[in-house]
């Protein structure tokens, strides 16, 4: 099923509203907007990109200090965490 949201599109009025709003020509902008009319528009997934995700090496582990040694930590400031 087609979507209708441009079927009634001026394409000119809209290109120079939004090359208006942006303060510069977008050559490309008439092209995509007769496209998106024509119904030749694909609607991007939401999410990550195919592939964006590394394997990650790093494990998650658990450390148990005394009380004593934990109070000496954090006293060095931000980032104790990861200098222990």
């Amino acid at each position: 099923m087609q979507n209708d949201k441009f079927k009634n599109l001026d394409i000119e009025a809209a290109a120079l509203a939004i090359e208006l709003d942006a303060g510069v020509a977008l050559p490309l902008l008439r092209q995509s907007l007769a496209e998106a009319k024509q119904g030749q528009y694909t609607i991007a997934k939401r999410g990550r990109p195919i592939g964006s995700v590394k394997i990650s090496s790093k494990k998650s582990t658990t450390l148990r200090l005394d009380e004593s040694v934990l109070m000496r930590w954090r006293a060095t400031g931000k980032g104790w965490q990861t200098r222990a």
